[in-house]
């Protein structure tokens, strides 16, 4: 995986090689950090915890001076006495933001895997679960799905199809697979299997109550969805249109009696209209983050 450092001003490469002046910085932030480390190895970031936060520091060390340069040059054209001091403590409060976001990327990483990985458990199974039926080896079964289109679980099945062409056990590969895995529905499923493997059980039966236990899951967490739609489709009722019905209606009868300018009466409707627009947006996001990954696309 490409190493990658949000709003980061310099190119990763710069960053790598300037972090070895720091990595004692790194060393002193990770405590504040203690599951970093993990995320960082679920997500596939090649660094350890003290070189990804040295180059945290450097990517967010240049930002503040960009920052403070650029509202410096902003604010000592209006006159304003203390510019210096705003303007760094503006680029300070942006820095502080731009940093926790930094350290917060691997963790959104691995979510993103993990939504990925979950998304196509069920189908892969499915598709394992045949093969097996069909009388095709195993081993055949993980080169096949990892060519397939199954997005995160076809990598990981490349990467173990690789572990085992260059001579690893099969057996060790998958285990050492399901331990790296932050999908714990994926991990469950593969430690089935490699424990169907070790004590020579039959691994299509294996498999189907596997398949019946994510059904099981999958199910609950479908009645979980739907008692979380509920109040947050009144919640969107409440403050997407009957907030700003209530609020245009008063605004009508105010301006009645104090006759605001037109200007200022359009900026109050446009204002409105953007609350509006931008709760909506925000709904879709909720609505999106809340869906269960095991329902796939």
């Amino acid at each position: 995986m490409k190493i990658k450092i949000p709003y980061s001003l310099l190119p990763p490469k710069v960053l790598k090689k300037i972090s070895h002046y720091f990595l004692g910085m790194g060393q002193e932030l990770g405590v504040m950090f203690p599951f970093l480390k993990l995320h960082l190895r679920q997500s596939g970031i090649p660094l350890d915890v003290k070189e990804y936060l040295s180059m945290c520091f450097i990517a967010t060390s240049t930002f503040f001076l960009f920052i403070f340069a650029f509202v410096v040059l902003i604010l000592s054209k209006t006159g304003l006495k203390n510019y210096l001091l705003a303007s760094f403590g503006i680029a300070f409060i942006f820095a502080i933001f731009v940093f926790f976001q930094q350290v917060m990327y691997p963790r959104l990483v691995v979510a993103k895997r993990v939504r990925e990985i979950e998304r196509n458990l069920i189908p892969v199974l499915q598709n394992i679960l045949v093969q097996l039926n069909s009388g095709v080896p195993l081993f055949d079964i993980l080169v096949n799905i990892s060519s397939g289109e199954y997005g995160a679980i076809s990598e990981e099945f490349l990467r173990a199809v690789k572990e085992i062409n260059a001579g690893n056990p099969q057996v060790a590969v998958l285990e050492e697979m399901a331990a790296k895995n932050p999908s714990l529905y994926f991990r469950r499923a593969i430690w089935q299997v490699v424990n169907g493997m070790k004590s020579g059980a039959d691994m299509s039966n294996v498999l189907a109550q596997v398949l019946h236990a994510l059904g099981e899951e999958q199910v609950i967490q479908i009645q979980k969805y739907g008692s979380q739609l509920n109040p947050l489709a009144m919640f969107y009722m409440l403050v997407a249109i009957i907030a700003p019905s209530l609020g245009i209606t008063f605004i009508i009868v105010v301006s009645s009696f104090i006759s605001p300018s037109e200007t200022g009466t359009k900026m109050v409707f446009w204002g409105l209209y953007g609350f509006a627009v931008f709760f909506q947006i925000m709904f879709l996001g909720v609505i999106k983050s809340r869906r269960p990954n095991l329902l796939g696309a």
